[in-house]
């Protein structure tokens, strides 16, 4: 059986530690790579997300069908690239037993309610039944499946909008809003358990851990984000590291 590389015990501080401590500079490489791409499809999406959302509101239906079918492969480039990352994570922490920090997920971050549910129920499993060993891969694969969910939802529902075949667009409308919060809530928790698996990645593993995330496409192709990405960088995120 393969020993854990590190076990975080109350001597070694918490994921609100791990967040706030700088990493080394080469796993502080890797870590901004995938933070950057993650971001930059994010950061289109919400773009994208809003300029459908404006034409909505001011009543230019045809407008706001033709934005928002933009939407659709941008949220299948952000869910696929989370999948991705939270995918290579398990593995990797499943083969070597690397074990970081791990905060419960907390509800209240979430605006859908099924979202909300699986939320309550991984933070009762995290804190009562699961061992610390299995909390980690727990949220990994809570996540993953909340994210798949909200792509197929978000994307089906917009393709409705975008086609005009929705009997009741407002309602569509708020669910593709849902979707898109709840998908940020995800990118954030990634983010944050990405870092904290790095503080415990010994250093001769971050090589092969660079060239997972790199065949896995999280790091994708270069873009760079819309300049009004800035300003959602940091949403809740320091928020739900300080669980």
């Amino acid at each position: 059986m393969l020993t854990p590389s590190r076990f975080p015990d109350s001597d070694r501080g918490s994921v609100k530690d791990d967040w706030r401590a700088r990493l080394p500079e080469e796993k502080s490489k890797v870590f901004a790579a995938c933070v950057h791409d993650l971001e930059a499809g994010y950061g289109m999406l919400s773009v994208a997300l809003n300029e459908a959302l404006e034409w909505q509101r001011h009543g230019q239906l045809g407008k706001s069908c033709q934005a928002v079918k933009v939407t659709l492969p941008l949220c299948d480039r952000l869910s696929g690239g989370l999948v991705s990352l939270l995918q290579v994570l398990g593995l990797h922490a499943k083969h070597y037993g690397t074990i970081p920090h791990v905060a419960p997920l907390n509800p209240d971050y979430f605006q859908i309610a099924k979202n909300q549910r699986a939320a309550r129920m991984s933070s009762v499993l995290s804190r009562v039944l699961l061992p610390g060993r299995t909390q980690f891969s727990h949220k990994l694969g809570v996540l993953q499946e909340i994210i798949e969910d909200l792509a197929k939802e978000f994307c089906l529902t917009a393709k409705d909008l975008g086609d005009g075949l929705a009997t009741d667009p407002v309602s569509l409308w708020k669910i593709v809003d849902g979707a898109h919060y709840d998908l940020n809530t995800c990118l954030r928790e990634a983010i944050i358990m990405l870092k904290s698996f790095l503080h415990v990645l010994p250093d001769d593993q971050l090589p092969g851990f660079q060239k997972s995330v790199n065949a896995a496409g999280v790091v994708a192709n270069r873009k760079a984000a819309p300049a009004s990405h800035q300003v959602l960088h940091h949403r809740r995120i320091e928020h739900i590291a300080g669980e």
